[in-house]
Order: structure tokens, then C-alpha cells, then sequence
């Protein structure tokens, strides 16, 4: 059981928005836990799965809520994270944002430029933080690639990054029959491997980048799984040109198993990036020098979603320009909107 005391304590009071992204286990383990925050309620409609999921993980009915404004009313939260359709985000994002709640939704920000304008709209009338949550994020070896890149300088300049990321694809995988409910809908997900894991790609690149946007954006998708796909892509290539540099992100749900890899070339050398404790580094030189770089676990408050939303509410860090801040995945969701026109029209978008 949820102790009342929790309530009154220094651990930020989280309440949940949603329940049918299977995502969503994070928080469910995190309201066992008792650590960095406290999951004061699950706010979900349909309330079979919502007892479903509670008894799983052997957690009290009473944390589950019918809809989000009668969680806030009965828990007083700081902090809502949101395991709901894309689509659902800016519903999230209006309910909170007046209240001063801060917000994290699962990846991407928003499902189109219309969302995210209206987001950032709330944003700068009602200051909170908005951020958005990446497996990829809490990954050391990005962290290291940012400090050999950008710090010490020891690659020297970046020329080209291939980022992979997808699985077999997930129906193939097993996701639950709510989640893929809006994942293969084009409407409440915005696209399919396209939005579901070129969204990784757009995030890692333009944080490389420090927020600067890509001068264009080509795209081509395709349906090699029409059967099982009907309504959206399931393969994906996106070409992001910069003026110094070029990126390739392959959204894919057709790979033979799981990846998110980060392939980084520069000048001096070449970055192999995953979630493994170790990094693949290819010095400079006609044949190169391979070498494994073992890898630094991150700060406590770096290390996990929950942790480090914690330490944002509280004051502790200042997302500014960090993976999961707001400066970053606009543009994210600009890359994405543009990927999906250059799909469907063949052409190349130039940004503005």
C-alpha cells in the first residue's frame, strides 16, 4: 500500500496520465518502489485494463482514477507524466499547464505542428517544464559521446551520424492490444516506424546539433507489412542535411531484433553507440585503431526518467538544451512533420 505520509514528504508527488502505452511499466515499477518519486494515482478511462495492470504489480485499486482531472483534484501532484496516445499529449499539456503541473509525455512531444504549436503556447503563458521522456537518453554512452565531441574535442568534427533504432515490429513483439490500438493508427500516433522510431534519430541529432534545426529533410517510408500495417509505414529512412554535416535515421519495425544504435563519424574518429557499458571507438588513420572505451555510469539524477524529473521539478537541473527539454523536441516534432510530408510527396522539405 501507498503510505498517506508520502504525500507530505520532500519526494515529488507524480500522478500518471494514461495507461495503454506499455511504456507505462516504468511508472508501475517506480509506484512499487517508493525512490525517487511517489506515484500518487493512475488516471485511466478504461478501468478493466487500468485493475488489470494495478494487480500485476500488486498495487492498490485506489490508485486508479477515471480521468485526469479527478486525480490532480484528489492527489495535488507536481508532476504529470503521460503513458497515452501522442494524440492525447496536449490534452495532458491543458489540463496541467494552468494548474502550474509540470509534464513528461513518452516520445515524441506532440503528433503534429498544430500540438506543438498550441503546447508551446500554454508553455510560455503558464511557465512549466515540458519535457519528453527517451529510453536513449539514459543511455552512458551518449553521455560520453557528448564529452568527447563537444568537451575534450578529441573527434574533431562531426561529418556524418547514422542512427538505428526499431525491432521486429510490435505486433511481432507482443505489445499489448491498447497500445497497438493507437500505435497503428496514423491519427492517434501520427504515423507508424516513421513517428514511433524516427523520433530517436530527430532527438539525438539535433541535440548533437545544440539545437540548431537541419537545413532539409528527405524522407522515403514504405509498407513491407501491409498484412499486419495497413494504416501506416513500418520501414523508414530520413536524410537531414546541416551545413557542415548529414544525418541518417533508420525507423525501422522489420529489423531481426531490438537496436537503438548511434553511429558517430568525425574527423578523427568514429563512435559506436548503444545501451552496452562499453563504446566502440575507431581511431583516425587510413585503417584505423579499434578500441573499446569502458563507460562511466551516469549521475544518480541523470541515470532514469524518474530521477531526473524529480531533480527538474525540485530545481536541481535546468533542462535548457538538454534531451528531454522542450528546445529540443520542437524541433523534433518540426523534423518529424516534415519527414512525413517528404514521404508522401517524394520531395525534399527545406525548413524555415
Amino acid at each position: 500500500m501507498i503510505s498517506p505520509i508520502f504525500l507530505f514528504s520532500q519526494v515529488v508527488r507524480v500522478g500518471i496520465a494514461g495507461m495503454t502505452h506499455d511504456h507505462v511499466g516504468q511508472a508501475l515499477h517506480a509506484a512499487q518502489k517508493n525512490a525517487d518519486v511517489v506515484i500518487v494515482g493512475f488516471a485511466e478511462k478504461n478501468k478493466n485494463l487500468a485493475m488489470r495492470l494495478l494487480k500485476e504489480y500488486k498495487l492498490p485499486e485506489s490508485l486508479w482514477y477515471p480521468d485526469l482531472e479527478t486525480l490532480i483534484s484528489k492527489t495535488k501532484p507536481e508532476a504529470v507524466c503521460a503513458f497515452n496516445s501522442i494524440y492525447e499529449h496536449l490534452e495532458v499539456v491543458q489540463t496541467c499547464a494552468p494548474k502550474g503541473i509540470h509534464v513528461m509525455v513518452e516520445k515524441p512531444l506532440a503528433v503534429n505542428m498544430d500540438h506543438l504549436n498550441q503546447m508551446k503556447a500554454l508553455v510560455k503563458k503558464h511557465p512549466i517544464a515540458l519535457l519528453t521522456n527517451f529510453e536513449t537518453t539514459w543511455y552512458p554512452s551518449h553521455a560520453k559521446m557528448w564529452d568527447m565531441l563537444k568537451v575534450d574535442k578529441s573527434l574533431g568534427d562531426l561529418r556524418k551520424v547514422v542512427i538505428m533504432d526499431g525491432h521486429n515490429g510490435p505486433v511481432e513483439i507482443g505489445c499489448s492490444k491498447e497500445f497497438l490500438a493507437w500505435l497503428t493508427d496514423p491519427k492517434m500516433n501520427g504515423g507508424g516506424a516513421l513517428i514511433d522510431f524516427g523520433c530517436y534519430g530527430a532527438n539525438i541529432m539535433t541535440w548533437l546539433m545544440e539545437g540548431q534545426k537541419p537545413i532539409s529533410v528527405t524522407a522515403v517510408s514504405q509498407h513491407l507489412k501491409p498484412h499486419i500495417y495497413p494504416k501506416v509505414d513500418d520501414e523508414t529512412t530520413i536524410i537531414l542535411n546541416y551545413p557542415t554535416c548529414q544525418a541518417i535515421i533508420q525507423g525501422s519495425w522489420n529489423w531481426p531484433f531490438d537496436r537503438k544504435d548511434t553511429e558517430l563519424y568525425a574527423s578523427k574518429g568514429i563512435l559506436v553507440a548503444n545501451k552496452t557499458k562499453q563504446m566502440k571507438y575507431v581511431s583516425e588513420g587510413r585503417f584505423g585503431k579499434e578500441s573499446l572505451i569502458d563507460l562511466t555510469p551516469l549521475a544518480p539524477e541523470r541515470a532514469n526518467v524518474f530521477a531526473y524529473l524529480a531533480a527538474v521539478v525540485q530545481g536541481k537541473i535546468n533542462p535548457q538544451k538538454d534531451l528531454s527539454s522542450l528546445a529540443i523536441n520542437e524541433i523534433v516534432v518540426e523534423i518529424l512533420s516534415a519527414a512525413t510530408e517528404s514521404a508522401k510527396t517524394h520531395k525534399t522539405i527545406f525548413l524555415k
